[in-house]
């Protein structure tokens, strides 16, 4: 029976812990925390929103370029399985807006408490409390009949020395070693550390060879330099469009829900669109434009307007026709007409400054916040050293890799831990057939 040791107990060791166990391996699951799944149960703010029901091209979409990295893993176990396994293990979930999925329970503790339950009924050794020290590999030099195939992406004819090929032999705790005939690195990303995230696996990657891609935060809230955004805080927009420009150039747009917060915006759209802004080289002249009134032209509005401004009403009790009652405090004071001017003297000029507001609401970011409060991270071990079948090292054999420690991150919705989960199951299964 192959031993097969998993090193993070966060969505992607999880499932790759379950998966070893069913294939016949004998599994041993490390997590530094006291109990599994800290970030899982997090997710979708406590509610568990676990995956999406988007077809394969759009899951694959979402990732960027790095996302046909994914296609076998997710065509392996695909946001269908995973819906079906936990139908299995008793947590039936539903679909909502954006097809999120959900528990349908509204509760990810459940989630996680149904893969525990799953574990302990394989067998798999959870050791909970347990920090990992590093990896352990032999140096095997290549005795093949020929070279060893090139990494993903690499030139065959290139004529630089490859570095030899390693084995896995096992991991280093700091009270002494655990051997193995597999290893599953699943420890997770930078991102909330206080969950466990706190960069090990790509310390104990680089050791045994292996590139790694300079991690950053990724869906983050963004700080802006408004001092009246606090004013806002809590109010939350719906169907509306949030555009990124750096300087005049357009760099990303999303329509859906966004919040504000005491320190700037955050919300689904923000989330995605902080994607775009933490490559930018050059972050000093950003701004994000809000439309508040997607649905209308320029011209639709300004007619809307001269219809309703035929009344005789002041302009701070028209306002909320336009807007959420929190919003009008802070529109007043930026549109610099005074709250008790009727609308029927209101200037066209002033109509122009209004519709100006409610389709291009600038804020000027400043940040996006800091890693303990992204939800992923950008960057992580290289694609080009993991072979996409079975998520298996293409420097040491018998090593293995699942979820955020790969460089592979999504857009909101679902798809990250999509991506988690299918790797996890990957990297699990081939683990223990790699053993056996």
């Amino acid at each position: 029976m192959p031993k097969v040791v998993i090193i993070g107990g966060g969505a992607g060791g999880i499932l790759a812990a379950g998966r070893a166990a069913e294939c016949g391996a004998k599994v041993v699951l490390l997590e530094r925390n006291s109990i599994l799944g800290r970030k899982l149960r997090i997710t979708g703010k406590g509610r568990g929103n676990i995956t999406n029901t988007a077809d394969l091209d759009d899951f694959i979409a979402a990732f960027g370029p790095n996302g046909k990295f994914l296609y076998g893993a997710f065509s392996r176990f695909s946001n269908q399985n995973l819906i079906d396994l936990l139908e299995r293990l008793g947590v039936p979930t539903k679909v909502e807006r954006g097809g999120r999925v959900f528990a349908a329970s509204d509760r990810a503790a459940d989630v996680v408490a149904a893969f525990e339950a799953w574990l302990r009924g394989l067998g798999v050794h959870v050791r909970t409390g347990c920090k990992v020290k590093g990896l352990v590999a032999s140096d095997q030099h290549w005795e093949g009949e020929g070279p060893p195939e090139p990494l993903l992406g690499e030139n065959p004819a290139r004529q630089e020395p490859r570095p030899p090929i390693k084995h896995i032999m096992g991991v280093t705790m700091y009270s002494g070693v655990i051997p193995a005939d597999a290893v599953v690195l699943a420890a997770g990303g930078i991102t909330y550390p206080r969950t466990g995230s706190t960069g090990d696996g790509y310390r104990m990657a680089a050791e045994v060879g292996h590139t790694v891609i300079p991690p950053t935060p990724s869906l983050s809230a963004l700080e802006v330099k408004e001092s009246w955004v606090s004013d806002l805080q809590g109010l939350s927009l719906k169907n509306v469009s949030a555009t990124l420009y750096a300087g005049s150039k357009k760099i990303a747009r999303e329509f859906g829900e966004m919040l504000f917060t005491h320190f700037g915006v955050s919300g689904p759209i923000i989330l995605t669109l902080s994607k775009a802004y933490v490559k930018l080289e050059d972050k000093s002249s950003v701004e994000l434009s809000i439309n508040l009134k997607p649905a209308l032209s320029r011209k639709q509005l300004d007619e809307r307007l001269i219809r309703d401004f035929a009344q005789t009403r002041y302009f701070k009790n028209y306002l909320p026709e336009l807007l959420p009652r929190t919003m009008i405090p802070v529109f007043m004071r930026l549109s610099g007409i005074p709250p008790d001017t009727p609308v029927n003297k209101i200037t066209s000029a002033q109509r122009k400054r209004i519709i100006g507001l409610l389709l291009d609401f600038r804020l000027t970011v400043g940040g996006a916040r800091a890693a303990d409060e992204a939800i992923v991270t950008a960057g992580g071990v290289s694609i080009k050293e993991i072979d996409p079948r079975t998520m298996e090292s293409k420097l040491v054999r018998g090593l293995y890799f699942a979820g955020e420690v790969i460089d592979v991150d999504a857009v909101t919705g679902g798809y990250n831990l999509q991506a988690a989960f299918s790797t996890g199951w990957v990297a699990g299964e081939n683990a223990a057939l790699s053993g056996s």
